[in-house]
């Protein structure tokens, strides 16, 4: 759904930070992904600052100029001695490189709290009608709903959900919308209605365990999944929004704290891109796209990165959550009740 969120003229509910008060300081070796113009938690922490005074910081430290100091080619030979990936422009090489350093050394000082992460990430990015140049008056709405399940132990895809959509408002798709999703017209006019494929879903999760036995997060492209397409869809149906999605992971904020790279520089084909890997499937195919997010999200794990929910919906509103909030996982999926 990439092109397609860019150009949707409406702009999305007003961000705003969350004031919260609970401090979290980070598990040894992950890396919280900052948001852009938040101030550095140590400032505010309630941690000592002896706690960084051992000896190892000091190792880090003195080491990670060193890597900034090397070239693509050194970057890629060190990588492919310690059998890391070697893919990648040369900034994503050097973080590679500084936390593979960073979590050999720490894992010696202290064990790594990985106990308390989420044992799956659900990777979501809705397909919905659209039109060429996308009116602002135009309703969109969901034709497909796919979710790919992410084990954060392993990094593989474990399982897969799709399910096209039938639209009310809209139930003729326009041709560019067509040409756009690879959604034909008879695929959604034989699908079921919103609030049937919705119910599939939270089954399918509830199959899984997730949010009972197993902890989990959604995770999406951005903030317009949820945001704007769920929550207009769940207007559309007459249903109040679900529960165990009105907070998840964008990822464009994440790889852009992560990498330190510009927000014009996470889209997914970008993304894919720098992080040196090619796009696998049909792009803006619902199920594709998400397989696709979850590749990237992978990586970034691999990397060191500890992907945390950072965007919540709360009373229409989109809210930015702090990095230093505490770990939690959504709650177990329960079908939305009629408004």
């Amino acid at each position: 759904m990439g092109d397609q969120k860019e150009n949707v003229p409406q702009p999305p509910p007003p961000e705003r930070e969350e004031k919260t008060a609970a401090r979290t300081s980070n598990p040894a070796g992950k890396h919280h992904c900052r948001f852009d113009g938040q101030e550095d938690n140590r400032k505010k922490s309630t941690t000592s600052s002896s706690d960084f005074s051992d000896p190892v910081y000091k190792e880090i430290s003195l080491t990670n100029g060193f890597i900034n100091r090397m070239s693509r080619d050194e970057l890629r030979a060190t990588l492919a001695e310690f059998k890391l990936d070697t893919r990648g422009v040369k900034d994503v090489l050097k973080k590679r490189l500084k936390n593979y350093y960073k979590k050999e050394k720490l894992m010696h000082k202290q064990p790594a709290d990985a106990e308390n992460y989420y044992d799956y990430i659900c990777v979501i990015d809705f397909e919905a009608t659209c039109e060429e140049g996308n009116q602002a008056e135009f309703t969109h709405e969901i034709i497909e709903f796919p979710i790919v399940l992410l084990n954060t132990r392993t990094l593989e895809i474990e399982d897969t959900f799709q399910r096209y959509v039938k639209p009310e408002i809209n139930p003729q798709l326009s041709d560019f919308c067509i040409n756009l999703t690879g959604i034909s017209q008879d695929l959604v006019d034989k699908a079921d209605e919103f609030p049937v494929v919705l119910q599939q879903a939270v089954d399918w999760m509830k199959q899984k365990e997730l949010g009972s036995t197993y902890s989990y997060s959604i995770l999406t492209d951005g903030s317009w999944d949820m945001s704007k397409f769920l929550n207009i869809q769940c207007r559309v149906s007459r249903l109040r929004y679900p529960s165990f999605a009105k907070k998840w992971i964008n990822i464009r904020k994440a790889y852009g704290n992560f990498y330190k790279v510009p927000r014009n520089q996470t889209k997914l084909s970008i993304m894919l891109e720098k992080l040196g890997m090619d796009y696998d499937g049909r792009p803006h195919s619902g199920l594709d796209d998400s397989k696709n997010i979850a590749r990237i999200a992978a990586r970034m794990l691999r990397d060191g990165c500890e992907l945390r929910v950072n965007e919540k919906l709360h009373g229409g509103l989109l809210l930015t959550i702090s990095s230093s909030a505490p770990l939690e996982g959504a709650p177990a999926p329960q079908m939305s009740k009629p408004r």
